[in-house]
């Protein structure tokens, strides 16, 4: 039997760890489980948690990616939440900071991440209502190195923001500009605010002409649910002529014709999704089209082949 003085010795000082060590150890862990205990663990592994070199990748996608959205992702707390942690994790990198995947942020973080990441490469923002051109002009302006940007479902970003990118962003070769979709909107309803989801952009031409003018380096580009025209879409296969990969699912106001005659020219697209679903015809006003065998050309799928 053991005395009251006799060390235990199942029982182990982790705080003892040597920094080389623990580096080690948290450099293995998901981002999910670094937040969710290790830096609680005592002061020194919080130190440590710190270090600037497990912090230039902040990726917290993967939380994210549940068959259905909640409502709490879309409240001003929870946004304040992912600001907090991204500006917690921008200050820890020490501008080692390269790749940001997250979601619900907002102008007040991105802020903090054009001030202080001149190497980021890669950010995906997907489902930020309240960030706006202010941030993303300053993240062209101080991050030329960005090779990839996820801007999905961001309304309050304007084509100018795009225009900026590309003049500033010479390396740019992903561009992710998806829209909800408004064909549709049940999916989202009761889920994201109806304000928002009343706020999809409607200048899909305009978007479409800055990419064209200014992202000539483009190779894959994603515009589900644009509501671009066949004049957009000539601009960016004659602009971005690089093009590898291209997603056009939900352009409901492009034919198969507008879509063959413009993706011709591209001599690199390895692929391209195209418009694939049908539409109601109570969607649309006849008049705006003239008669219905228009409509069955521009909204054909291949199980309603026409």
């Amino acid at each position: 039997m053991k005395t009251e003085t006799e060390p235990n010795e199942t029982e182990s000082d982790w705080s003892e760890l040597t920094r080389e060590c623990l580096i080690n150890i948290l450099s293995r862990l998901s981002v999910e489980d670094r937040w969710r205990g290790t830096m609680l663990v005592c002061k020194s592994w919080f130190s440590v948690f710190k270090e600037p070199s497990l912090h230039f990748v902040f990726n917290l996608d993967p939380q994210f990616d549940s068959p259905t959205e909640s409502t709490r992702w879309w409240t001003p707390e929870f946004e304040a939440k992912i600001d907090n942690m991204l500006r917690s994790v921008v200050e820890w990198a020490q501008s080692s900071l390269t790749h940001i995947r997250i979601r619900h942020c907002s102008d007040r973080s991105l802020a903090l991440v054009a001030q202080s990441c001149p190497n980021l490469e890669v950010l995906f923002i997907r489902s930020c209502p309240r960030v706006t051109d202010d941030s993303i002009s300053r993240i062209a302006l101080s991050c030329p190195k960005l090779r990839e940007l996820d801007i999905s479902y961001c309304y309050e970003i304007t084509h100018e923001s795009l225009v900026l990118i590309g003049r500033n962003c010479p390396n740019l070769k992903v561009l992710k500009r998806n829209l909800m979709n408004w064909l549709d909107p049940s999916q989202h309803r009761g889920i994201v605010p109806d304000d928002y989801l009343n706020a999809c952009p409607q200048d899909g031409d305009d978007e479409a002409a800055a990419i064209a003018n200014s992202m000539p380096g483009l190779e894959q580009l994603e515009i589900r649910f644009s509501k671009l025209t066949a004049k957009g879409l000539n601009s960016i296969c004659q602009g971005c002529t690089n093009l590898e990969f291209l997603d056009l699912s939900g352009c409901a106001n492009l034919t198969s014709r507008d879509i063959a005659n413009a993706s011709s020219s591209l001599v690199h697209l390895k692929e391209i999704k195209k418009p694939n679903f049908y539409i109601p015809r109570s969607v649309f006003h006849t008049e705006r089209y003239g008669h219905w065998s228009l409509y069955d050309e521009r909204f054909q799928t291949d199980i309603f082949q026409i």
